[in-house]
């Protein structure tokens, strides 16, 4: 199917959420686009809300994590609506293995797509149940994407990652959202690209390629007979692992626990260069 298809959506719901409509195209937009497997979209004052939650349960429900209480919405370019899609294609492997599904982000030059996001992260093991809020406020994306593919071996899912981002603060809230007494925040979060010198560069830092590097998410059976997840980022090819930094304004704890307001400030931190050379994380219930 060789189409190039192009929408705006509004979305603004509790749950389940609706699309509001397609809308048409003007030909000086359409004059703009070219055809080729795949599909280009745009979101158009994107919001979601809900209580539904995504739970992970382990085999003999001893433990489980959650994922729920989703809020997010997106801030728009409205001077080039259509003219910096995502675009979704299925590209073919260039090592003759599976296709591969590739998800690139919007290049957000201008930095006027702008992202707001809320979310409850829960842990049900041992008898105690533990639910942290993440919010992440100001989130600029600015090139990057999502690549899927079929593992070279075995089942589960290879994935390549790239991203370049600048985050206005990241706050982590154990107790929840209802009682923000106790958090901790990241300001001013930057991740991106660096020269083999360590100087930054305008592109994002992948971190995982389904090509020369590709990241996998399964589940394994260990020798006891248990089921685990596992995450991992396989080891790159000759060309070696990509190079990338991170940057934090500013880091400061939080707490009203005690009656009073106590802040400790830890001041900036920054990686000039890191690169993932292999990954292997194992879910334990």
């Amino acid at each position: 199917m060789r189409r190039l298809i192009l929408f705006s959506c509004t979305l603004a719901a509790l749950a389940p959420a609706w699309c509001a409509g397609l809308e048409p195209l003007s030909d000086a937009a359409l004059s703009k686009v070219q055809g080729r497997d795949g599909m280009s979209f745009n979101l158009s004052n994107f919001a979601m809300q809900g209580d539904a939650q995504l739970r992970y349960y382990t085999p003999n429900d001893a433990a489980s994590f959650s994922i729920g209480n989703l809020a997010t919405s997106r801030s728009d370019d409205v001077s080039a609506p259509f003219q910096d899609p995502y675009r979704l294609d299925v590209l073919k492997s260039p090592n003759g293995g599976a296709d591969i599904i590739n998800l690139a982000f919007p290049q957000n030059a201008a930095g006027k797509e702008v992202w707001q996001v809320a979310y409850d992260f829960g842990v049900d093991a041992n008898g105690k149940n533990v639910s942290t809020s993440i919010l992440l406020k100001d989130l600029v994306y600015t090139g990057g994407g999502l690549q899927w593919s079929t593992p070279r071996t075995g089942d589960g899912l290879a994935f390549g990652y790239a991203l370049r981002s600048d985050l206005g603060s990241l706050t982590i809230q154990p107790n929840g959202r209802d009682l923000p007494n106790e958090q901790m925040v990241l300001s001013g979060v930057h991740v991106g690209a660096v020269d083999a010198a360590g100087n930054p560069i305008a592109g994002p830092w992948r971190i995982a390629d389904v090509t020369t590097q590709p990241g996998i998410f399964n589940s394994r059976t260990e020798t006891d007979g248990s089921t685990r997840l596992h995450l991992g980022i396989d080891w790159p090819d000759a060309n070696g692992a990509a190079i990338g930094r991170v940057a934090i304004d500013n880091l400061s704890f939080h707490s009203a626990a005690s009656g009073a307001n106590v802040t400790t400030d830890l001041g900036a931190s920054r990686i000039g260069a890191i690169q993932i050379q292999y990954l292997d994380v194992k879910f334990r219930p």
